[in-house]
């Protein structure tokens, strides 16, 4: 339900598909504008349907592969989805809003974030959750077990490419809850799933954003000066 409201949410999707570029980490796609999802496709991922041939299909098409349990299609569509958006919203980082709203808080983090120990400083406990943890981080199943406990829950934006997005929104309620990263679409329907604050980024320079992750860039602060940290509340 989830990705059929942001899909019918799009104003005008009569747009050219510019550009398409899967990388190591990232995905972007270049239509209205500049949008990237994260690249959850693996080794044994098949090919989108249509590859080698993305920039002939409509804007329709590629968002339609949103649905896909294919991931690597989902974050071909997700990224379409976010082309076709217009970020709005004010320059601010997550990292801040956090800060400020988790001091003394349980938070929750889904996806483990570059600095986001720095969040121990403030935080009364903090859990991060990873489907891949690195050290001291904690298994993304263990969400059904942790966010009822929380105060704060920040989750990726990227759960919406492999469809946790919608649960991990059910289980925040009543919950500050922030979805942040790349990938998330800055759309006023995430509010009515239950989101409190969107954090994601505006593509200021789409040429070197494609040129960057088609090359390995994966990292957000690889590609600062080409994206604008942008926030959204409800």
């Amino acid at each position: 339900m989830l990705i059929d409201d942001l899909i019918a949410s799009v104003p005008d999707k009569d747009y050219q598909v510019r550009e398409v570029r899967v990388g190591y980490l990232w995905i972007g796609a270049v239509t209205k504008n500049c949008g990237l999802a994260k690249n959850y496709g693996g080794p044994y991922t098949p090919p989108p349907a249509g590859f080698g041939e993305l920039e002939r299909k409509s804007c329709s098409q590629l968002l339609s592969y949103a649905r896909s349990w294919n991931f690597l299609e989902a974050g071909i569509g997700i990224a379409t989805l976010n082309s076709l958006l217009d970020v709005r919203g004010k320059r601010k980082n997550a990292f801040d809003i956090l800060r400020e709203v988790g001091r003394n808080k349980r938070i929750v983090m889904i996806g483990h974030y570059p600095g986001v120990r720095s969040l121990e400083e403030v935080a009364r406990e903090l859990w991060v959750l990873e489907r891949n943890p690195q050290p001291g981080d904690l298994p993304d199943t263990a969400a059904e077990y942790l966010i009822p406990r929380a105060d704060v829950v920040a989750i990726t934006g990227s759960a919406i490419v492999n469809k946790s997005m919608e649960r991990l929104l059910e289980l925040s309620r009543g919950k500050y809850t922030i979805v942040m990263g790349p990938s998330t679409p800055m759309s006023d329907v995430l509010f009515d799933y239950g989101a409190d604050v969107l954090a994601g980024v505006k593509v200021k320079d789409p040429e070197g954003v494609m040129r960057k992750i088609s090359q390995g860039g994966g990292m957000v602060s690889q590609l600062r000066g080409d994206v604008e940290f942008r926030v959204m509340e409800r």
